[in-house]
Protein backbone atom coordinates (compact mmCIF):
# COMPACT_ATOMS: atom_id res chain seq x y z
CA UNK A 1 0.00 0.00 0.00
CA UNK A 2 1.50 3.29 -0.99
CA UNK A 3 2.23 6.07 1.81
CA UNK A 4 0.14 8.97 1.88
CA UNK A 5 1.42 12.34 1.40
CA UNK A 6 -0.75 15.41 2.24
CA UNK A 7 -1.37 18.49 0.26
CA UNK A 8 -1.74 20.86 2.44
CA UNK A 9 -2.27 24.07 0.11
CA UNK A 10 -1.19 28.04 0.90
CA UNK A 11 -2.22 29.64 -2.16
CA UNK A 12 -4.55 31.91 -0.39
CA UNK A 13 -2.07 32.97 2.25
CA UNK A 14 1.72 32.78 0.67
CA UNK A 15 0.47 33.15 -2.80
CA UNK A 16 -1.51 35.75 -2.09
CA UNK A 17 1.43 37.63 -0.86
CA UNK A 18 2.34 38.52 -4.06
CA UNK A 19 1.67 42.14 -4.68
CA UNK A 20 -1.26 42.61 -7.17
CA UNK A 21 -2.48 39.11 -6.28
CA UNK A 22 -4.93 39.81 -3.44
CA UNK A 23 -8.11 38.94 -3.60
CA UNK A 24 -11.17 39.48 -1.17
CA UNK A 25 -13.21 37.53 0.61
CA UNK A 26 -15.89 36.05 -2.07
CA UNK A 27 -12.62 35.53 -4.25
CA UNK A 28 -11.06 33.75 -1.83
CA UNK A 29 -14.22 31.60 -0.92
CA UNK A 30 -14.50 30.46 -4.40
CA UNK A 31 -10.60 29.16 -4.97
CA UNK A 32 -11.20 27.27 -1.64
CA UNK A 33 -14.33 25.80 -2.49
CA UNK A 34 -12.00 24.69 -6.00
CA UNK A 35 -8.98 23.64 -3.75
CA UNK A 36 -11.96 21.24 -1.69
CA UNK A 37 -12.96 19.86 -5.39
CA UNK A 38 -9.23 19.01 -6.05
CA UNK A 39 -8.69 17.30 -2.89
CA UNK A 40 -6.29 19.01 -0.79
CA UNK A 41 -5.55 18.20 2.65
CA UNK A 42 -4.96 21.66 4.75
CA UNK A 43 -6.03 25.26 3.33
CA UNK A 44 -3.93 27.30 4.88
CA UNK A 45 -7.26 30.40 4.65
CA UNK A 46 -4.83 33.58 6.25
CA UNK A 47 -2.70 35.31 8.89
CA UNK A 48 -5.76 36.47 11.11
CA UNK A 49 -3.93 39.11 12.76
CA UNK A 50 -2.46 40.65 10.06
CA UNK A 51 -5.98 42.50 8.66
CA UNK A 52 -9.57 42.44 9.44
CA UNK A 53 -10.12 40.88 5.84
CA UNK A 54 -7.66 38.49 6.33
CA UNK A 55 -9.38 37.56 9.85
CA UNK A 56 -12.87 37.47 7.73
CA UNK A 57 -11.75 35.44 4.81
CA UNK A 58 -10.75 32.70 7.65
CA UNK A 59 -13.67 32.91 9.03
CA UNK A 60 -16.10 32.64 6.00
CA UNK A 61 -13.52 30.17 4.22
CA UNK A 62 -14.44 27.68 7.81
CA UNK A 63 -17.77 27.88 7.29
CA UNK A 64 -18.12 27.65 3.55
CA UNK A 65 -15.13 24.41 3.38
CA UNK A 66 -16.42 20.63 4.69
CA UNK A 67 -13.74 18.54 4.83
CA UNK A 68 -10.11 19.82 4.19
CA UNK A 69 -8.49 21.36 7.24
CA UNK A 70 -8.82 25.14 7.63
CA UNK A 71 -5.13 26.41 8.82
CA UNK A 72 -4.73 30.00 10.57
CA UNK A 73 -0.99 31.47 10.47
CA UNK A 74 0.87 32.73 13.31
CA UNK A 75 3.91 34.18 14.66
CA UNK A 76 5.18 32.82 17.90
CA UNK A 77 3.09 35.84 20.12
CA UNK A 78 0.09 35.00 22.36
CA UNK A 79 -2.50 38.00 20.75
CA UNK A 80 -1.54 36.56 17.19
CA UNK A 81 -2.97 32.90 18.20
CA UNK A 82 -5.65 34.01 20.43
CA UNK A 83 -6.79 35.84 17.27
CA UNK A 84 -6.42 32.52 15.14
CA UNK A 85 -8.01 30.50 17.42
CA UNK A 86 -11.12 32.99 17.57
CA UNK A 87 -10.94 33.22 13.16
CA UNK A 88 -11.12 29.17 13.58
CA UNK A 89 -14.17 28.90 15.89
CA UNK A 90 -16.16 27.98 12.56
CA UNK A 91 -13.74 25.52 11.25
CA UNK A 92 -15.04 21.79 11.10
CA UNK A 93 -10.80 20.94 11.56
CA UNK A 94 -8.88 23.87 12.44
CA UNK A 95 -5.16 24.21 12.50
CA UNK A 96 -2.68 26.85 14.10
CA UNK A 97 0.30 27.13 12.43
CA UNK A 98 2.79 28.95 14.37
CA UNK A 99 6.40 29.24 14.66
CA UNK A 100 9.59 31.15 14.91
CA UNK A 101 13.35 31.84 12.71
CA UNK A 102 15.75 29.14 13.91
CA UNK A 103 18.71 30.09 11.71
CA UNK A 104 21.87 32.30 12.47
CA UNK A 105 20.20 34.81 10.17
CA UNK A 106 17.03 35.16 12.05
CA UNK A 107 18.07 34.49 15.84
CA UNK A 108 21.23 37.07 15.45
CA UNK A 109 19.72 39.53 13.13
CA UNK A 110 15.58 39.56 12.93
CA UNK A 111 14.65 38.43 16.16
CA UNK A 112 18.47 39.68 18.29
CA UNK A 113 17.60 36.77 20.63
CA UNK A 114 19.63 33.41 21.16
CA UNK A 115 19.33 29.98 20.55
CA UNK A 116 18.12 28.86 24.30
CA UNK A 117 15.49 31.86 24.39
CA UNK A 118 13.86 31.09 20.60
CA UNK A 119 13.72 27.13 22.01
CA UNK A 120 11.85 28.14 24.82
CA UNK A 121 9.83 30.82 22.79
CA UNK A 122 8.73 27.63 20.05
CA UNK A 123 7.70 25.52 22.87
CA UNK A 124 6.01 28.52 24.52
CA UNK A 125 4.13 28.94 21.46
CA UNK A 126 3.41 25.23 20.69
CA UNK A 127 1.87 24.73 24.50
CA UNK A 128 -0.40 28.01 23.93
CA UNK A 129 -1.93 27.26 20.83
CA UNK A 130 -2.70 23.55 22.32
CA UNK A 131 -4.89 25.46 24.40
CA UNK A 132 -7.32 26.29 21.59
CA UNK A 133 -7.10 23.25 19.21
CA UNK A 134 -5.60 19.92 19.03
CA UNK A 135 -3.73 20.29 15.45
CA UNK A 136 -0.83 22.70 16.16
CA UNK A 137 2.33 23.12 13.24
CA UNK A 138 5.33 24.73 14.27
CA UNK A 139 7.34 26.23 11.45
CA UNK A 140 10.84 26.57 12.02
CA UNK A 141 11.67 29.33 9.42
CA UNK A 142 14.97 29.41 7.47
CA UNK A 143 15.54 25.55 8.75
CA UNK A 144 16.99 25.69 4.95
CA UNK A 145 20.03 27.54 6.60
CA UNK A 146 19.59 26.20 9.97
CA UNK A 147 22.23 24.21 12.08
CA UNK A 148 21.23 20.86 11.74
CA UNK A 149 21.94 19.68 15.30
CA UNK A 150 20.05 22.80 16.53
CA UNK A 151 17.06 22.00 14.40
CA UNK A 152 16.36 18.83 15.62
CA UNK A 153 16.46 19.76 19.25
CA UNK A 154 13.99 22.52 18.53
CA UNK A 155 11.98 20.02 16.74
CA UNK A 156 11.91 16.84 19.50
CA UNK A 157 11.20 19.77 22.21
CA UNK A 158 7.99 21.19 19.98
CA UNK A 159 6.83 18.08 19.15
CA UNK A 160 7.38 16.92 22.97
CA UNK A 161 5.05 19.97 23.54
CA UNK A 162 2.36 19.16 21.67
CA UNK A 163 2.50 19.77 17.63
CA UNK A 164 0.84 17.66 15.59
CA UNK A 165 2.95 18.82 12.44
CA UNK A 166 6.46 20.40 11.88
CA UNK A 167 6.51 22.56 8.96
CA UNK A 168 10.90 22.26 7.69
CA UNK A 169 10.75 25.76 5.42
CA UNK A 170 13.54 26.42 2.71
CA UNK A 171 12.54 29.94 3.18
CA UNK A 172 15.23 31.04 1.07
CA UNK A 173 14.95 28.76 -1.38
CA UNK A 174 19.08 28.00 -0.76
CA UNK A 175 18.96 24.32 -0.97
CA UNK A 176 20.56 21.81 -3.04
CA UNK A 177 17.86 19.04 -3.61
CA UNK A 178 20.49 16.52 -2.09
CA UNK A 179 20.94 19.26 1.04
CA UNK A 180 17.54 19.45 1.92
CA UNK A 181 16.90 15.82 1.50
CA UNK A 182 19.84 14.82 3.94
CA UNK A 183 18.07 17.68 6.77
CA UNK A 184 14.76 15.51 6.53
CA UNK A 185 16.81 12.14 7.04
CA UNK A 186 18.42 13.80 9.80
CA UNK A 187 15.84 14.93 11.52
CA UNK A 188 14.06 11.49 10.80
CA UNK A 189 16.91 9.65 12.82
CA UNK A 190 17.90 12.08 15.31
CA UNK A 191 14.78 13.09 16.85
CA UNK A 192 13.54 10.95 19.30
CA UNK A 193 10.11 11.12 19.31
CA UNK A 194 9.70 11.96 15.38
CA UNK A 195 7.12 9.12 14.98
CA UNK A 196 4.74 11.43 17.03
CA UNK A 197 4.08 13.89 14.17
CA UNK A 198 4.18 14.62 10.52
CA UNK A 199 7.37 17.00 8.83
CA UNK A 200 6.30 19.20 6.30
CA UNK A 201 8.34 21.16 3.34
CA UNK A 202 7.73 24.30 2.82
CA UNK A 203 10.30 25.39 -0.06
CA UNK A 204 10.49 28.55 -1.90
CA UNK A 205 11.51 28.89 -5.62
CA UNK A 206 14.52 31.54 -5.55
CA UNK A 207 16.93 28.88 -7.37
CA UNK A 208 14.59 27.13 -9.25
CA UNK A 209 14.26 24.15 -7.23
CA UNK A 210 11.20 24.12 -4.96
CA UNK A 211 9.51 21.20 -6.62
CA UNK A 212 12.89 19.07 -6.54
CA UNK A 213 13.57 19.93 -2.84
CA UNK A 214 10.23 19.20 -1.57
CA UNK A 215 10.13 15.63 -3.40
CA UNK A 216 13.63 14.96 -2.28
CA UNK A 217 12.21 15.89 0.91
CA UNK A 218 8.98 13.46 0.82
CA UNK A 219 11.72 10.90 -0.68
CA UNK A 220 13.47 11.29 3.06
CA UNK A 221 10.25 10.91 5.21
CA UNK A 222 8.31 14.16 5.12
CA UNK A 223 4.64 13.38 4.50
CA UNK A 224 3.08 16.85 3.73
CA UNK A 225 3.69 18.89 1.53
CA UNK A 226 3.28 23.09 1.74
CA UNK A 227 2.47 24.36 -2.14
CA UNK A 228 0.59 26.83 -4.29
CA UNK A 229 -1.43 26.67 -7.51
CA UNK A 230 0.92 27.41 -10.26
CA UNK A 231 3.84 28.07 -8.03
CA UNK A 232 2.65 31.54 -6.65
CA UNK A 233 4.36 33.39 -3.67
CA UNK A 234 6.68 36.12 -2.64
CA UNK A 235 9.89 36.90 -4.96
CA UNK A 236 10.56 33.43 -7.31
CA UNK A 237 7.21 31.69 -5.90
CA UNK A 238 6.62 28.46 -3.47
CA UNK A 239 6.62 24.71 -4.20
CA UNK A 240 4.21 24.52 -7.14
CA UNK A 241 1.29 21.64 -6.51
CA UNK A 242 0.21 20.39 -10.13
CA UNK A 243 4.46 19.83 -10.20
CA UNK A 244 4.80 17.79 -6.89
CA UNK A 245 1.33 16.13 -7.47
CA UNK A 246 2.68 14.88 -11.37
CA UNK A 247 6.12 14.05 -10.14
CA UNK A 248 4.82 11.80 -7.71
CA UNK A 249 2.03 9.90 -9.98
CA UNK A 250 4.59 9.63 -12.51
CA UNK A 251 7.02 7.98 -10.65
CA UNK A 252 4.69 5.21 -8.85
CA UNK A 253 7.45 3.60 -7.53
CA UNK A 254 8.11 5.92 -4.59
CA UNK A 255 5.43 4.16 -3.84
CA UNK A 256 3.81 7.52 -2.56
CA UNK A 257 0.30 8.81 -3.51
CA UNK A 258 -2.07 12.61 -2.63
CA UNK A 259 -5.42 12.62 -2.54
CA UNK A 260 -5.26 15.28 -5.85
CA UNK A 261 -7.82 14.63 -7.96
CA UNK A 262 -5.76 15.64 -10.86
CA UNK A 263 -8.23 16.07 -13.60
CA UNK A 264 -9.26 19.28 -11.53
CA UNK A 265 -5.94 20.77 -11.92
CA UNK A 266 -5.75 22.48 -15.13
CA UNK A 267 -9.46 24.79 -14.25
CA UNK A 268 -8.26 25.36 -10.85
CA UNK A 269 -4.94 26.61 -11.99
CA UNK A 270 -6.90 28.63 -14.30
CA UNK A 271 -9.37 30.45 -12.03
CA UNK A 272 -6.40 30.92 -9.88
CA UNK A 273 -4.86 33.20 -12.62
CA UNK A 274 -8.16 35.02 -13.89
CA UNK A 275 -8.99 35.61 -10.32
CA UNK A 276 -5.48 36.89 -9.51
CA UNK A 277 -4.80 38.57 -12.41
CA UNK A 278 -1.60 36.92 -13.09
CA UNK A 279 -1.00 34.93 -16.13
CA UNK A 280 0.35 31.17 -16.43
CA UNK A 281 3.85 31.29 -18.29
CA UNK A 282 3.41 29.78 -21.42
CA UNK A 283 6.70 27.23 -20.60
CA UNK A 284 5.27 26.37 -17.34
CA UNK A 285 5.24 22.60 -16.42
CA UNK A 286 1.89 21.01 -16.12
CA UNK A 287 -0.26 23.83 -16.53
CA UNK A 288 1.19 26.09 -19.31
CA UNK A 289 0.21 27.20 -22.55
CA UNK A 290 2.68 25.10 -23.75
CA UNK A 291 2.82 21.89 -21.75
CA UNK A 292 1.88 19.89 -24.20
CA UNK A 293 2.39 21.52 -27.45
CA UNK A 294 4.67 20.28 -30.01
CA UNK A 295 6.29 22.48 -33.05
CA UNK A 296 9.53 20.36 -33.75
CA UNK A 297 9.12 18.32 -36.44
CA UNK A 298 11.00 15.03 -34.51
CA UNK A 299 8.44 15.71 -31.76
CA UNK A 300 5.36 16.13 -34.01
CA UNK A 301 6.47 13.10 -35.57
CA UNK A 302 6.70 10.82 -32.23
CA UNK A 303 4.08 12.07 -30.54
CA UNK A 304 1.31 11.62 -33.78
CA UNK A 305 2.39 7.43 -33.58
CA UNK A 306 2.68 7.15 -30.12
CA UNK A 307 1.81 10.07 -27.28
CA UNK A 308 4.32 8.45 -24.41
CA UNK A 309 7.14 9.03 -27.20
CA UNK A 310 7.63 12.73 -26.08
CA UNK A 311 5.25 12.86 -23.22
CA UNK A 312 5.31 11.31 -19.72
CA UNK A 313 1.79 12.72 -19.54
CA UNK A 314 -1.58 11.78 -20.55
CA UNK A 315 -2.86 15.84 -20.80
CA UNK A 316 -6.31 14.31 -20.21
CA UNK A 317 -5.19 13.38 -16.28
CA UNK A 318 -4.71 17.22 -15.36
CA UNK A 319 -7.72 18.44 -17.55
CA UNK A 320 -6.59 19.03 -20.67
CA UNK A 321 -8.54 17.39 -23.67
CA UNK A 322 -5.50 16.83 -25.91
CA UNK A 323 -1.91 17.80 -27.07
CA UNK A 324 -1.39 20.67 -29.41
CA UNK A 325 0.54 20.20 -32.41
CA UNK A 326 2.37 23.82 -33.44
CA UNK A 327 2.89 24.19 -36.64
CA UNK A 328 6.22 25.87 -37.69
CA UNK A 329 9.54 25.69 -39.90
CA UNK A 330 10.51 22.89 -37.38
CA UNK A 331 7.50 20.99 -38.31
CA UNK A 332 7.76 18.12 -40.33
CA UNK A 333 5.82 16.29 -42.86
CA UNK A 334 3.72 14.38 -40.51
CA UNK A 335 2.10 17.36 -38.27
CA UNK A 336 1.56 19.12 -41.60
CA UNK A 337 -0.33 15.94 -42.92
CA UNK A 338 -1.94 15.50 -39.58
CA UNK A 339 -3.45 19.52 -39.74
CA UNK A 340 -4.42 19.17 -43.20
CA UNK A 341 -6.77 15.86 -42.36
CA UNK A 342 -8.32 18.15 -39.36
CA UNK A 343 -9.21 20.41 -41.65
CA UNK A 344 -10.70 17.64 -44.48
CA UNK A 345 -7.65 17.87 -46.82
CA UNK A 346 -5.67 14.20 -47.15
CA UNK A 347 -2.56 14.58 -49.59
CA UNK A 348 0.05 11.64 -50.42
CA UNK A 349 3.48 11.10 -52.13
CA UNK A 350 4.40 14.22 -54.84
CA UNK A 351 1.37 16.70 -53.59
CA UNK A 352 2.20 16.02 -50.39
CA UNK A 353 5.91 16.81 -50.99
CA UNK A 354 5.04 19.72 -52.76
CA UNK A 355 2.99 21.86 -50.21
CA UNK A 356 5.33 21.22 -47.29
CA UNK A 357 8.07 22.88 -49.79
CA UNK A 358 5.65 25.69 -50.05
CA UNK A 359 4.82 25.32 -46.19
CA UNK A 360 8.56 25.85 -45.44
CA UNK A 361 9.07 28.60 -47.21
CA UNK A 362 6.02 30.42 -45.62
CA UNK A 363 6.96 29.32 -42.24
CA UNK A 364 10.24 31.29 -42.61
CA UNK A 365 8.20 34.30 -42.85
CA UNK A 366 5.49 33.70 -40.38
CA UNK A 367 5.67 32.82 -37.17
CA UNK A 368 2.22 31.31 -36.42
CA UNK A 369 1.02 29.05 -39.29
CA UNK A 370 -2.83 29.15 -39.34
CA UNK A 371 -5.06 27.03 -41.09
CA UNK A 372 -5.87 30.20 -43.98
CA UNK A 373 -2.40 29.80 -44.72
CA UNK A 374 -2.57 26.48 -45.19
CA UNK A 375 -5.76 25.94 -47.22
CA UNK A 376 -4.30 28.46 -49.44
CA UNK A 377 -1.43 26.27 -50.19
CA UNK A 378 -3.49 23.59 -50.79
CA UNK A 379 -5.50 26.00 -53.65
CA UNK A 380 -8.47 24.64 -51.24
CA UNK A 381 -9.60 28.43 -49.60
CA UNK A 382 -11.99 28.62 -51.77
CA UNK A 383 -14.15 25.48 -50.12
CA UNK A 384 -14.03 27.40 -47.01
CA UNK A 385 -14.34 30.97 -48.17
CA UNK A 386 -18.23 31.10 -47.08
CA UNK A 387 -17.29 29.88 -43.44
CA UNK A 388 -14.54 32.45 -42.64
CA UNK A 389 -15.04 35.37 -40.49
CA UNK A 390 -13.18 38.57 -41.25
CA UNK A 391 -12.87 41.88 -39.11
CA UNK A 392 -14.45 44.17 -42.03
CA UNK A 393 -14.09 47.63 -39.99
CA UNK A 394 -14.07 48.89 -36.93
CA UNK A 395 -14.65 52.24 -34.94
CA UNK A 396 -14.46 52.45 -31.30
CA UNK A 397 -15.86 55.65 -29.03
CA UNK A 398 -14.46 56.01 -25.62
CA UNK A 399 -12.92 58.81 -22.69
CA UNK A 400 -12.44 59.20 -19.35
CA UNK A 401 -15.90 60.19 -18.61
CA UNK A 402 -17.98 58.56 -21.06
CA UNK A 403 -19.29 54.85 -21.60
CA UNK A 404 -16.72 53.15 -24.59
CA UNK A 405 -18.92 52.01 -27.54
CA UNK A 406 -17.49 50.00 -30.41
CA UNK A 407 -19.01 49.53 -33.93
CA UNK A 408 -18.04 46.44 -35.42
CA UNK A 409 -18.45 45.47 -39.62
CA UNK A 410 -17.55 41.27 -40.33
CA UNK A 411 -17.39 39.99 -43.22
CA UNK A 412 -19.19 36.53 -42.99
CA UNK A 413 -19.03 34.53 -46.47
CA UNK A 414 -18.92 37.18 -48.56
CA UNK A 415 -22.03 39.19 -46.75
CA UNK A 416 -21.38 42.25 -43.90
CA UNK A 417 -22.51 42.50 -40.73
CA UNK A 418 -22.73 45.81 -38.45
CA UNK A 419 -23.37 45.46 -34.45
CA UNK A 420 -22.84 48.17 -31.90
CA UNK A 421 -22.09 47.77 -28.19
CA UNK A 422 -20.99 49.14 -25.17
CA UNK A 423 -18.59 47.53 -22.92
CA UNK A 424 -16.18 48.29 -19.41
CA UNK A 425 -13.76 49.42 -21.63
CA UNK A 426 -12.78 49.55 -25.54
CA UNK A 427 -11.66 46.03 -26.11
CA UNK A 428 -14.59 44.57 -23.87
CA UNK A 429 -16.94 46.89 -26.29
CA UNK A 430 -15.90 45.77 -29.42
CA UNK A 431 -16.09 41.73 -28.11
CA UNK A 432 -19.09 42.39 -27.03
CA UNK A 433 -20.26 43.75 -30.56
CA UNK A 434 -18.74 40.36 -32.51
CA UNK A 435 -20.76 38.31 -30.35
CA UNK A 436 -24.03 39.79 -31.15
CA UNK A 437 -22.81 39.13 -35.07
CA UNK A 438 -21.61 35.87 -34.37
CA UNK A 439 -24.01 34.07 -32.00
CA UNK A 440 -21.76 31.41 -30.23
CA UNK A 441 -21.70 30.98 -26.67
CA UNK A 442 -17.66 31.55 -26.20
CA UNK A 443 -16.41 31.50 -22.95
CA UNK A 444 -13.08 33.78 -22.85
CA UNK A 445 -10.72 32.25 -20.74
CA UNK A 446 -7.52 33.66 -21.60
CA UNK A 447 -6.56 36.85 -22.66
CA UNK A 448 -2.48 38.20 -22.68
CA UNK A 449 -1.10 41.13 -24.36
CA UNK A 450 2.53 41.58 -25.84
CA UNK A 451 4.54 44.08 -26.90
CA UNK A 452 6.87 43.15 -29.83
CA UNK A 453 9.30 45.35 -29.23
CA UNK A 454 9.70 48.40 -27.09
CA UNK A 455 7.71 51.94 -27.43
CA UNK A 456 4.42 54.12 -27.47
CA UNK A 457 4.49 53.18 -30.84
CA UNK A 458 4.93 49.04 -30.71
CA UNK A 459 2.87 46.59 -32.41
CA UNK A 460 0.75 44.83 -29.65
CA UNK A 461 0.49 41.29 -29.70
CA UNK A 462 -2.75 39.41 -28.08
CA UNK A 463 -3.17 35.86 -27.82
CA UNK A 464 -6.59 34.61 -26.50
CA UNK A 465 -8.16 31.53 -25.66
CA UNK A 466 -11.88 30.60 -25.48
CA UNK A 467 -13.77 27.95 -24.75
CA UNK A 468 -16.73 26.66 -26.76
CA UNK A 469 -18.52 23.15 -26.32
CA UNK A 470 -15.83 22.50 -23.90
CA UNK A 471 -12.95 22.60 -26.29
CA UNK A 472 -10.18 24.99 -25.75
CA UNK A 473 -9.45 26.92 -28.87
CA UNK A 474 -6.23 29.59 -29.67
CA UNK A 475 -6.32 32.86 -31.42
CA UNK A 476 -3.61 35.35 -32.60
CA UNK A 477 -3.88 38.94 -33.53
CA UNK A 478 -1.28 41.85 -33.91
CA UNK A 479 -1.51 45.54 -34.57
CA UNK A 480 -0.38 48.78 -33.16
CA UNK A 481 -3.78 49.53 -31.96
CA UNK A 482 -4.66 47.29 -29.43
CA UNK A 483 -8.39 47.40 -29.76
CA UNK A 484 -8.05 45.68 -33.32
CA UNK A 485 -5.36 43.30 -32.20
CA UNK A 486 -7.65 42.76 -29.14
CA UNK A 487 -10.67 41.63 -32.30
CA UNK A 488 -8.29 40.07 -34.46
CA UNK A 489 -7.34 37.48 -32.56
CA UNK A 490 -11.04 37.40 -30.84
CA UNK A 491 -12.16 36.31 -34.73
CA UNK A 492 -9.23 33.83 -35.38
CA UNK A 493 -9.97 31.89 -32.64
CA UNK A 494 -14.02 31.72 -33.19
CA UNK A 495 -12.62 30.73 -36.86
CA UNK A 496 -11.59 27.75 -35.32
CA UNK A 497 -14.35 26.45 -34.15
CA UNK A 498 -15.84 27.33 -37.72
CA UNK A 499 -12.71 25.01 -39.22
CA UNK A 500 -12.55 22.20 -36.72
Amino acid sequence: MADRVYIFDTTLRDGEQVPGCQLNTVEKIEVAKALQELGVDVIEAGFPVSSPGDFNSVVEISKAVTWPTICALTRAVEKDIDVAADALKYAKRGRIHTGIGTSPYHIKYKLNSTEDEVLQRAVAAVKYAKRYVEDVEFYAEDAGRSDNVYLAKVVQAVIAAGATVVNIPDTTGYCLPNQFGEKIKFLMENVSNVHKAILSTHCHNDLGMATANSISGVMNGARQVEVTLNGIGERAGNTSLEEVVMTLKSHQDLNLETNIKTQNIFKTSRLVSTLMNMPVQANKAIVGRNAFSHSSGIHQDGVLKNRETYEIIDPEDVGIKESSIVLTARSGRAALKHRLEVLGVNLEGEKLDEVYQEFLKLADKKKDIKEDDLMVLVGEVEKTEGQRIRLHDIQVVTGKNMEPMATVKLNIAGELFTACSVGNGPVDAALSAVKQIIHKKVILEEFLIQAITRGSDDIGKVHMTINYGDHFYHGFGANTDIVIASVEAFIDAINKIVVV
